[in-house]
């Protein structure tokens, strides 16, 4: 499939069918090659634990050098357009794995405890983050610090490079230890951040495209509300109908015997993909949607299963998310080496990336301070944590597909010189943010912090109900309502213990003690 859409793109007339398995063949053993090397490479590096060289960024060095050999050598065409990065290709087949083993995997007590502050970072942070790059790379251009681009173009950009991918940062958080709410705010922010920075994108794009109509800024927010909040709305209504649906299906249709074993994991592996596709072929959040399912699957779906399938679907997952996590590196940096660039406006590039900086401190600290504001004193994100969470924003996979939408969205000049940063901000930040997160952790004094307030989320169910002094301040309003709130989830809490887990699941209440038990055990698959 990938061969076919590289062909269609590049025009080229197709190969004879001897002469296209051949290539198919080379271009297959390229790819299993660099995999290999990667993986043996990462496993190297972190048995010596050497964090300046992180398997992902390693990865990527080795796409690049890789892809820069065979643009210098006389490889053939046809040989090439198999390392061509797809964004049909990473949407639909790369991504799925790694967000649904993300879901799959995630200790949930951290996750929902920190869930009002993981939803302002990932919405308003990156609208934050959006709006301050778009407006600053738009101002750098009337006075001439940089190429001038159309304020909507700008927009786009900054919608683009706010989408953060720290996969780097979060494998070193689990090798270290660190504090499981940083942990869950960096990973929460950054999969939910996806689908928002989507969404500003794709509305930014339409409002480009009908600029001729002469739409105002009043239907510009209209415009996205209807985009992002309508599919958020939605896409959380579907995300938990259909994992729902497979659990009545897993309980009471008899799927955990024995001689069904082969067919209960043939569904439990197809029904995430179903998710994803069912919500963008809505035209909803695949990324919202299967990550949910994740979730839900795991704590409803999984104790279904028989002991053998539970040990099967675990693995797959996980072997799964990690090679497409390698190749996705490995495909990006290939094509990093041999896209076409445009690297005569390097002023852009310079300060784009100050500019970005600039908008993630906006983003970082200016949430943190929201939500300390809401928050007892035991219970705020530490000034150290906010500085580890701005650091925590890499740029990868996600901005460098959208920036390769904008290659063919806008005039040739301006979708080149945005490729051209993007590509130039995700190998920096992939490769020396990555390369020096540990020292970060160290300097910030976060290493070691791995089991602090794990005993805190014992009680109530997972969730830290503040204790609010009414009338203290003047902002008791705004406390009462939060108080009610945590009330509302600790009573959420109950009717799942009660009601929503016997029905859908066959476990007791041992099952569920041990069910929490594998969730901190992140750290396996780094520590072999």
């Amino acid at each position: 499939m990938a061969l076919q859409l590289s062909l269609a793109a590049s025009g080229s007339p197709p190969a004879p069918p001897g002469k296209e398995q051949q290539v198919a063949g080379v271009g297959i053993l390229l790819q299993i090659s660099m995999l290999v090397l990667s993986f043996v490479l990462g496993h190297v590096l972190r048995r010596h634990r050497f964090y300046y060289l992180p398997e992902a960024s390693a990865s990527l060095l080795i796409g690049l050098v890789v892809g820069g050999l065979a643009n210098i050598s006389n490889t053939e065409t046809n040989t090439r357009t198999w390392f061509n990065f797809h964004e049909e290709f990473f949407f639909l087949f790369l991504l799925p794995p790694i967000i649904f083993q993300s879901g799959f995997s995630l200790s949930p007590k951290p996750f929902f405890a920190n869930f009002g502050a993981i939803v302002t970072f990932a919405i308003l942070g990156t609208f934050i983050a959006s709006v301050v790059t778009g407006l600053l790379v738009y101002l750098g251009g009337l006075t001439f610090l940089m190429y001038k681009l159309p304020l909507v173009e700008c927009l786009m950009f900054g919608a683009l490079i706010s989408a953060t991918d720290p996969v780097t940062v979060l494998s070193i958080f689990q090798e270290l230890g660190t504090d499981v709410n940083l942990y869950a705010l960096v990973f929460g922010e950054s999969v939910l951040n996806d689908a928002m920075a989507i969404s500003l994108y794709r509305t930014m794009s339409s409002v480009r495209s009908h600029a001729a109509a002469g739409e105002n800024f009043f239907m510009m927010i209209l415009q996205f509300l209807e985009t992002f909040v309508g599919s958020m709305s939605s896409v959380t209504q579907q995300s938990s109908l259909s994992p729902l649906t497979t659990n009545y299906l897993f309980k009471y249709a008899g799927l955990d015997v024995d001689n069904l074993q082969n067919l209960e994991c043939c569904l439990f592996v197809l029904f995430p993909y179903f998710s994803y596709m069912l919500a963008e072929g809505l035209g909803l959040s695949g990324i919202v949607s299967i990550l949910f399912t994740g979730m839900v699957m795991k704590h409803y779906t999984y104790s279904n299963l028989s002991d053998n399938s539970q040990r099967f679907v675990s693995a797959f997952f996980h072997l799964l998310s990690s090679l497409a996590e390698t190749f996705v590196f490995i495909y990006m940096g290939f094509d990093i080496a041999m896209e076409e660039h445009s690297w005569s406006h390097v002023g852009f590039i310079f300060f784009s990336i100050i500019f970005i900086v600039v908008a993630r401190a906006a983003n970082v600290f200016s949430c943190a301070y929201l939500v300390n504001m809401s928050r007892p004193e035991h219970r705020r994100i530490p000034l150290k944590h906010q500085k580890a969470l701005w650091f925590s924003g890499l740029r990868g996979a996600m901005a460098f597909a959208l920036a390769l939408q904008s290659v063919h969205e806008l005039p040739e000049g301006h979708g080149k010189t945005i490729f051209t940063t993007t590509t130039a901000i995700v190998v920096l930040t992939v490769l020396l943010i990555g390369g020096s997160t540990g020292t970060m952790l160290e300097a910030l004094d976060v290493v070691g912090d791995e089991n602090t307030s794990i005993e805190n989320y014992e009680e109530n169910n997972g969730y830290i109900p503040p204790s609010y002094e009414e009338g203290t301040s003047s902002g008791g309003g705004l406390r009462m309502k939060l108080k009610e709130f945590h009330k509302s989830t600790t009573s959420f809490s109950a009717i799942d213990k009660n009601y929503l887990t016997p029905f859908f699941t066959s476990q007791t209440d041992d099952d569920d003690e041990f069910s929490d038990q594998p969730q901190n055990q992140r750290r396996g698959f780094y520590d072999q």
